[in-house]
């Protein structure tokens, strides 16, 4: 898709675990609308090894296997010879947290590589000389950096101007200012005896920005006292 804003490769060993995040919904259409380009790229496809293997036995015995160095670099440097990229982030429990400050910054990038690793981990080679970032989603540990590389690509895609059509939604979403989001309330205004804040209801803006923010906060020091901080 020419001309799009943001382009992120995502190299995998099981590129069918992105096919249904990364073709529903807000990616969808901004990879229609040609504002986000996401290819996915088969790592097996660049192993010269019989079977397109892409794992091998660690060095020292420990028990599971490695992703080897070699498709890795030949994927890297194919892309490479294409396009100059801002980012090569690995996906990795033991990376940098993930946080929509990150997301933010990273939808200033025009080209963004994200490798999934899978087994039991990656040649500790391609995170000194190809890996410029290190992110988790979380402590803890899932089978590969799939599901990692569709979170944060569906969380750097979606602040990209244009892929939202409300703009002002997402920049309105929790963290954004590291408050978590106020209370949301729709019709009916009662429900069950159940009623929606009257504040909401009063149409005097200036009150309700202040009700928001007063829930905002309340919300944050009960439920994540941390992002105060």
């Amino acid at each position: 898709m020419a001309g799009a804003k943001l382009h992120i490769d995502i190299l995998t060993v099981i590129p069918e675990m992105l096919d249904s995040p990364l073709n529903t919904s807000i990616l969808k259409r901004a990879q229609d609308k040609g504002i986000v380009e996401i290819n996915v790229v088969n790592l097996h496809d660049y192993s010269l090894r019989p079977h397109k293997k892409v794992d091998d036995y660690p060095f020292g015995g420990e028990a599971g296997m490695v992703m080897q160095i070699e498709p890795v670099d030949r994927a890297i440097s194919d892309l490479r010879s294409k396009r100059s990229y801002d980012e090569i982030i690995f996906l990795t429990p033991d990376g940098q947290q993930f946080n929509q400050a990150m997301a933010n910054e990273l939808s200033l990038c025009q080209n963004i590589i994200l490798l999934c690793g899978h087994y039991k981990g990656i040649d500790y080679r391609i995170r000194e000389h190809f890996v410029t970032r290190e992110i988790t989603i979380g402590d803890y540990v899932l089978t590969g950096g799939e599901l990692p590389a569709a979170i944060v690509a569906d969380a750097v895609a979606r602040v990209v101007p244009g892929v939202i059509g409300d703009e002002q939604s997402a920049l309105s979403d929790s963290f954004q200012d590291n408050l978590l989001a106020p209370p949301v309330y729709t019709r009916p205004a009662e429900y069950k005896g159940w009623k929606v804040p009257e504040i909401l209801l009063s149409g005097h803006q200036a009150k309700i920005d202040e009700w928001r923010y007063d829930m905002a906060m309340e919300r944050t020091k009960r439920l994540r006292p941390d992002l105060l901080k």
